[in-house]
Order: structure tokens, then C-alpha cells, then sequence
């Protein structure tokens, strides 16, 4: 039987990091400043947001959210972007996703300083973290590679699978492992034999966005699993496959009527790995961490600039 694989330790020292980079730049006259732009009144939105807002607070930190309507034009959002860009008082950008479906996400992304895109997606820190150059790095696969280094993990040599190729944790999550010389597979929806393809990994990690995809039997004895997906599960024959019928979680559900749930089948996989993180409470805390030490990074490179 494996071991929950906590994240708080490391989410606090990321936390703690931030809070030190603050106090040194408001040594220097400057109050790091986050804005973060919500469209529309998504309820998932609102409460990611919320968490962002109570970071900043927790490290000194400066936050402003600006709330949108979500029949907001196009042009509107852009120009509202293009502002934040121009104002030397705002130190990090973000637009909450996802957007309404008449605005181009990959738009808002360009528009965005890429010095102040504290999500780090725009395609100039896409490319800066392909050539293994500084600049702004995604938060939940930092905040992963965080974790590891944290657990004192040896990558060198070890083979990894990623589950998912998404852009905002798939693809540079792959990069990240990459530089820390893992042998990197990545498996999506078009993969042959996933089953074969994770038994092999020692290290995998999920961010698919199915909800209990990764079962034991695709895991091999000992290995180390990191769960990047929360999905809303409402299903009761899907939560009767996720969950053992007398835990806690089962006699919650059905209260409820709904929960949270990773992308691994965490039941099974705790019994063949060496360590599982949980969901919820575990790599979501890393992500809002990373992103507090992100948005301090930004901060140091509009000094260095000015």
C-alpha cells in the first residue's frame, strides 16, 4: 500500500518564497500588483479566482479583479488588456479562462505583455521555456516540478509518462521533465495501448481531464503518481466505478449529490503506487503558489526592464 502524497509542504514553501519576494521589492518602492480579468459569472471561475485573490493577500501582495459581463465584446476585453499593458502599476496579467465562446482566447493570450503574462502561455514564454531560456513557465507544471524536487525525486534517467497534451499543463509539463533529463512519453486520446504505455513509467503524471482514467492495474509496483485533473463528477454510476461504496467520500457523494475527482482511480492506484497526491486538496494548492512566485518573477523582470 502506497503513501497520500501531501502537496501543503511544498505549497507552503512556494508560498513562502513569494511572501520573501515581495518584501524585497516593496524594499525597493515597488508593490507587486496582479490583475486578473473574469468574464461572465462561471461559479468554477469565481472560486479560482477568489483563491488567487486571498494568495496575493496572504503574501502582501496587491490584487485587483476586474469583472466583465459575458456578452462583452471582443474588442472591449482587448483593449481592456491592452490598458493593463500600458500601466507601469501592474506587474501581472490574467485572464481567467474559459472565455465566451464569441472571444478568441488565443487573442487575449497575445495581447498580453509577455513579461506580465504571470499563466505563462503567451507564444513568446511558450518559446523561451521550448529553447530552455528565462521567462514566465506555466503554474501547475511548475508548481509539479516543485513537488518533486521538494520529495527529493531523482527525474535523471527515470521514464515518465505525461497523461494529456494540453497547452497549459500537457505540453510544458513534458518540456519541465525534459530539462531535468527524464525519459518522457506523452499519452493522449490517439494512444495505442495505454495501459502498456503507463505500466512502464515510474513517474506519471495525469492532466486529462477524465475523471478516473489512470487505474492500478495500468501502474506498475512503486511508482510515483501526480494527479493534475478535478473534475465535478455528478454521475452516480460513474462515482459507484470512482468509489469503494463504504468510504467516506461514497457516503458524501451520495449527500451531495456531486464531487470532485481526479484523473486517477485513486482507490486502486494507492495500492500498487509509491505515492498518489490526493484531489482535491493537493496539486491545486502548487498551482496558486507557483502562481504567487510568477507573479513576483514578473515584477523582478518590469524592475529589471525600467
Amino acid at each position: 500500500m502506497g503513501k497520500r502524497w501531501s502537496c501543503k509542504a511544498t505549497a507552503e514553501k512556494l508560498f513562502q518564497k513569494a511572501r520573501q519576494g515581495v518584501s524585497a521589492l516593496l524594499q525597493q518602492d515597488v508593490t507587486p500588483h496582479l490583475v486578473v480579468i473574469l468574464v461572465g459569472e462561471n461559479p468554477a471561475s469565481q472560486v479560482y479566482v477568489s483563491k488567487k485573490t486571498e494568495g496575493c493577500k496572504a503574501i502582501g501582495m496587491k490584487s485587483t479583479c476586474i469583472r466583465l459581463g459575458a456578452d462583452v465584446s471582443e474588442e472591449v476585453l482587448l483593449r481592456e488588456v491592452q490598458r493593463l499593458n500600458e500601466d507601469a502599476s501592474v506587474h501581472g496579467i490574467l485572464v481567467q479562462m474559459p472565455l465566451p465562446k464569441h472571444i478568441s482566447t488565443d487573442k487575449v493570450i497575445q495581447t498580453i505583455d509577455p513579461n506580465k503574462d504571470v499563466d505563462g502561455f503567451h507564444p513568446v514564454n511558450v518559446g523561451r521555456l521550448s529553447l530552455g531560456q528565462p521567462g514566465l513557465i506555466p503554474c501547475t507544471p511548475m508548481g509539479v516540478m516543485a513537488l518533486i524536487a521538494e520529495s527529493g525525486y531523482e527525474l535523471k534517467g527515470k521514464r515518465a509518462v505525461v497523461v494529456g497534451r494540453s497547452d497549459i499543463v500537457g505540453k510544458p509539463m513534458v518540456q519541465l521533465l525534459l530539462r531535468e533529463h527524464a525519459t518522457v512519453t506523452v499519452m493522449h486520446s490517439r494512444t495505442q495501448n495505454p495501459e502498456q504505455v503507463c505500466s512502464e513509467a515510474d513517474l506519471i503524471v495525469a492532466a486529462v481531464g477524465v475523471p478516473g482514467l489512470v487505474k492500478g492495474d495500468w501502474i506498475k509496483e512503486g511508482a510515483h503518481v501526480i494527479d493534475v485533473g478535478i473534475n465535478e463528477v455528478t454521475d452516480t454510476d460513474l462515482a459507484a466505478q470512482l468509489l469503494d461504496p463504504d468510504s467516506r467520500k461514497a457516503k458524501k457523494f451520495k449527500e451531495r449529490g456531486r464531487m470532485l475527482y481526479g484523473d486517477v482511480h485513486y482507490s486502486s492506484a494507492i495500492k500498487k503506487a509509491e505515492r498518489v497526491t490526493p484531489v482535491p486538496g493537493g496539486v491545486g494548492t502548487l498551482t496558486i503558489g507557483q502562481l504567487m512566485c510568477n507573479c513576483v518573477e514578473a515584477a523582478k523582470l518590469i524592475l529589471k526592464e525600467n
